[in-house]
């Protein structure tokens, strides 16, 4: 096949067998890479009784089609699993290196199953794969972890993504961190990974990725290249991060506040990339293969935030432990970055269960009895620290902390007062600033998700007109399901190849590469109807996992209006939303099943057959 290794690894970390089996290419040719084609591999091994945290619940890593090519910003790889912080579809992909490392070790993917009678790592070189003993690597931080492998291989090329404590002591929404700072932060995969006693993979290759047609690709690849330098978003990013957009987002109402509960935070300017660029920026780093580097290195010499040179937070962590819990202070909000990197925990998350108690406390539905005697407060750094250093050891208030915002609410009764969707804490984009993202939110295949589809863009002028979705404004409702769903499907497919979201190659570009690297023939609606499946298996498998039609909704603070700030009051039409988009989709309004005849039309007939048996 080519775009592909052609071969998966299968590891039994029960029996200790390691084997290496072909990629199902039929799998390959319908759901391509990524997360689509992981969820197809799942759907054959999950039901609703699968244990999360159980031996039976298969971990995937899993590359695509394009990972470790020249094509640019292609550098990432996707995890998934049953979530346990969510029980339903979990995935969450990440750059750096590790993807690219796994192709030039052989392969396209990992399968991990069963459980470890004790800490082990998987080493995979050249084609060949190994357990190893993780004894001593086990309590280590996620950096400390990295670097240890490495030196234990003799070989500083090797790359490594591991877990820290938080995902050794079973925190929910522990992540998966590889060695340049990057994370699969959401959906709690680091958890399942912890709970396989799995301490780390590492990978290293010589291997190429065969191309069909290797001298259109590097054509492709460096026009592409050039396209992408030249680009003005590609400059911006490349020179605050993407918290230079904190500004611009705060004036839109699109940036949370005081955990949704407030529409102006004047003081968040102080967190911008502009300032970090002008403060504690020492450099930047990138991943394989992207020309934007988007990637902040930061140091913090002297004071009580003290912070070794490390990557630095970008947007998402930014507002997730600043503006949510109203701290404006850079370096205190990079030092819990730090903290939260090193010991493999989601960001958002994080502070977004923080601010949900801090939330219920102010409303009088916790008390200081609750906390082990922990007044809450918003705007202390100290105390965010001292909250998360409390989870990551599952200590006092910390144990509740760590199971995550729903289950946080669900302890005291107040669910409703939780801002998250089947589980999964809403990240970084107000729905009431832009109407796209509260469907975005709700109907996300993994929980309230911002990467499933980044409407926002689209609704501030970012249009993709080669794919028929147009920007619209970002209170309108008509016509707004139809083409969200389309720039769902769209990401879906850059999900699968694996594409990094951030930068904006043309369409015919991206489907350029794909044709050379695969010889298939990929035009716009043929990409369009591979995402449309990728989307429509993750649905299907939500479905065998419990997924019930009512949870398809906002949580209550997200349908409150705001007096201040740039939301202007406005809240989404969420049935008028949902409405028009069940139709665009072709699902049933009442049980959410795709429709047979729409599956059929995709490729699905299997799925069709198994959801209406």
């Amino acid at each position: 096949m080519h775009g592909y290794m052609g071969k998966m690894l299968v590891v039994d970390l029960s029996g200790g067998g390691i084997t290496a089996e072909p990629l199902n290419e039929g799998y390959a040719r319908r759901y391509v890479g990524g997360s689509g084609l992981a969820c197809r591999y799942l759907y054959d091994a999950v039901c609703a009784d699968t244990d999360p945290l159980g031996p039976e619940n298969p971990l995937i890593f899993m590359t695509g089609p394009l990972v470790g090519t020249a094509a640019p910003s292609c550098g990432r790889f996707t995890v998934s699993a049953r979530s346990p912080l969510t029980g339903l579809w979990g995935e969450s992909n990440a750059g750096g290196y590790w993807g690219p490392g796994l192709r030039f070790a052989g392969y396209d993917g990992v399968i991990v199953r069963g459980e470890a009678s004790g800490p082990v790592y998987l080493s995979i070189e050249d084609g060949e794969a190994r357990l190893e003993s993780a004894n001593h690597l086990w309590g280590l931080s996620t950096y400390q972890t990295c670097e240890r492998i490495r030196e234990d291989s003799g070989r500083k090329a090797t790359r490594v993504a591991c877990i820290g404590p938080a995902a050794e002591k079973g925190v929910l929404y522990a992540g998966i961190m590889n060695g340049e700072g990057r994370m699969n932060g959401r959906g709690g995969l680091g958890a399942v990974m912890g709970a396989k006693k799995l301490k780390a993979i590492a990978v290293r290759g010589g291997r190429r990725v065969p191309l069909a047609n290797e001298e259109a690709f590097k054509t492709l690849a460096d026009q592409t290249r050039e396209y992408l330098e030249d680009d003005l978003s590609t400059m911006v990013l490349n020179a605050t991060g993407t918290a230079g957009n904190m500004d611009y987002f705060m004036l839109l109402g699109c940036t949370p506040v005081r955990y949704y509960t407030q529409g102006e935070f004047p003081e968040a300017s102080a967190l911008s990339g502009a300032v970090m660029a002008e403060t504690i920026l020492k450099g930047t780093h990138t991943c394989f293969g992207c020309p934007v580097a988007c990637g902040r290195n930061i140091e913090i010499p002297t004071g009580k935030y003290r912070t070794p040179e490390t990557a630095g937070p970008e947007y998402e962590s930014i507002c997730a432990l600043g503006t949510v819990l109203l701290i404006d202070d850079l370096e205190a909000v990079s030092c819990m970055g730090r903290l939260c990197d090193s010991a493999g925990l989601d960001t958002i998350e994080m502070g977004m269960t923080i601010g949900l108690a801090t939330h219920l406390y102010e409303q009088g539905v916790i008390s200081s009895g609750d906390t082990g005697g922990i007044e809450l407060r918003w705007g202390d750094a100290d105390l965010a620290i001292r909250l998360i250093e409390m989870t990551i050891r599952r200590e006092g208030f910390g144990e509740l902390l760590g199971q995550g915002s729903l289950r946080l609410a669900r302890h005291f009764g107040a669910e409703e007062l939780a801002v998250q969707v089947n589980g999964q804490a809403v990240a970084m984009h107000d729905p009431r600033a832009m109407s796209a993202m509260g469907l975005v939110y709700a109907t996300s295949p993994r929980g309230a998700c911002h990467n499933q589809s980044d409407m926002y863009w689209v609704e501030v002028g970012r249009p993709i007109e080669a794919l028929g979705i147009p920007t619209t404004g970002r209170f309108e409702v008509e016509g707004k399901a139809a083409i969200t769903a389309r720039h769902q499907d769209w990401r879906s497919l850059g999900n699968g190849l694996i594409m990094c979201a951030l930068p904006n190659p043309p369409v015919q570009n991206v489907l350029g590469m794909l044709n050379a690297a695969t010889g298939w023939e990929v035009d716009g609606e043929r990409a369009l109807w591979l995402g449309e499946g990728m989307w429509n298996i993750k649905r299907a498998l939500n479905l065998r996992l419990g997924w019930s039609r009512a949870n398809e909704k906002l949580p209550k603070l997200l349908m409150q209006p705001l007096a201040d700030g740039g939301t202007e009051g406005n809240v989404p039409d969420m049935e008028t939303l949902l409405h028009d988009y069940y139709v665009s989709r072709g699902w049933d309004a009442e049980t959410g099943k795709p429709e047979a005849a729409r599956l059929e039309v995709l490729g699905m007939e299997d799925i069709a057959a198994d959801l209406y048996r």
